[in-house]
Formats: structure tokens, sequence, C-alpha cells
């Protein structure tokens, strides 16, 4: 990725110091020098604006992805912990389906949400059974009752952050927000090339500071959109920390 950003950054300051060079012929010089050098700082600070904007959507997204995560893992904790209060044969069932939930989760819809193929539609089948188990089990004291509302309150939760989880999953900056960032960077990368026209040593390093302050913007917001997707990515560690061990669930 970063190869691909700064490749492609530093291709369009080459063709536009290209460009420029070409056209800067003695005639054109004095036009191309009018050009106000103080046109520099306004879009400098427009296309500041613009990665601020972008990022800020990026940000947004991965808090919210941590959080769905973090919430999902602390209710089902909270199941697992509330179960000790059921009869040995439920508790060893509702602690089983927990675990087959956590497992499909991780081996399936991490990868699917990597590829944003993650769907709502079908509820997730370990969870629904946890449900009606819990929904349909008699109460045999004023405690199991209160533990069977807990337990179904922390299920619903847990359902909850699964669907913010997905949700987030499809969330990316779309390609009209990039093309706008990189029109806005090669509009500052021209008035340089035409400020500097007549000084291409120093037209030459300052579009090249500039157009690496561009990609590493650019790949600073791309590295980190999809917050499921990536090296960098969201990882259900929270979930595997709480997943009931084989040996506790029997």
């Amino acid at each position: 990725m970063a190869f691909i950003v700064f490749g492609f950054t530093y291709l369009l300051a080459i063709l536009v110091f290209a460009g420029v060079a070409i056209l800067s012929t003695k005639a054109r010089a004095p036009s191309f020098k009018s050009i106000s050098p103080g046109m520099l700082p306004v879009l400098g600070i427009i296309f500041g604006l613009f990665v601020a904007f972008t990022a800020a959507q990026v940000w947004n997204d991965s808090d919210r992805a941590t959080a769905a995560v973090s919430r999902e893992a602390s209710s089902l904790r909270a199941v697992i912990l509330l179960a000790g209060g059921l009869p040995p044969e439920q508790e060893a069932r509702l602690r089983d389906l927990v675990r087959d939930y956590v497992e499909e989760t991780v081996a399936v819809e991490w990868p699917m949400m990597a590829r944003q193929a993650a769907s709502l539609k079908a509820a997730p089948p370990a969870l629904t059974a946890a449900l009606r188990l819990v929904v349909s089990m008699p109460a045999q004291s004023p405690g199991q009752q209160t533990t069977q509302h807990e337990i179904i309150t922390a299920l619903n939760s847990a359902l909850d952050a699964r669907r913010q989880r997905i949700i987030v999953s499809q969330s990316e900056v779309n390609s009209v927000k990039w093309w706008c960032l990189y029109l806005q960077a090669v509009c500052e990368l021209l008035v340089i090339a035409l400020v500097h026209c007549d000084n291409r040593l120093g037209s030459a390093i300052a579009m090249g500071l500039f157009a690496t302050g561009v990609a590493t913007s650019a790949l600073l917001i791309a590295a980190h959109d999809r917050p499921f997707t990536g090296q960098i990515s969201i990882a259900p560690t929270p979930l595997l920390q709480i997943m009931p061990d084989k040996e506790a669930s029997r």
C-alpha cells in the first residue's frame, strides 16, 4: 500500500513538474510568475481541511468498530458469568453455545468482514439457540428468574454489538472524497510549479516535500480505512479472551 500511494503521488508531482517545465517558455514565464504566491497557503489550508474531514470519518469508524467488539465481548463475558446461576446442564449448554458463536465469528465472520461481505440477513445460530434456551427454561426460584432476565439482556446486547460491528465493516472512504483530496493536492502542486517556474531546482524540492506530505496523509487514511481490513485491522482478540474453555464447557 505504501509503495502504491507514494508512487502514485510522486508520479502526479513529476507530471505536473514536467508539464510546467515544458510550457514555461520565455513568452509564458512572465505570465506564470504573475501568479501570486499568496495562493499557496490558501490552497494548503483547503487541502488540510480535506485531510481532516476525511480522517475524521476514518477515526470515527475505527472507534465505533473497537467499541462494538469490546461491548460484544463484555456482553458475552456477562453471559458466561451469569450462567453459573443456572442448573449445571443448562450452564454447560450455554457455555458451549457461546464458544460455538465465538469460533464461528472468528473463523467465518471476520474474514467476511475483511472482504465487506458480512450480512445482517441471517442471525447467528449459536446466539439464537442461546436465547431460545434461556427463554424456554423454567425458573425454579426468584434468583434464577433474575439470572435469566440478565442473561437475555446480555445476549441482546451482544447481538446489537454484532450488528454495529457488521455495519461499520461496510464503511469506507468513497471515491469522491479520494478524487477531491488528490485534485486539491494537484492544484497545490501546480501553483508551486508555476510560482517557481524560473527556478527548477527550488520547484522540484518544494514539490517533492509537498508530495511527501500528501502521500503520508493519504497512506495514513488508507491504512486505517475499513477497520476490519489490512495488517493493522481490528482483531477478534477480545472475543477470544472471553471464550470458555472446552473443559469448562463440559
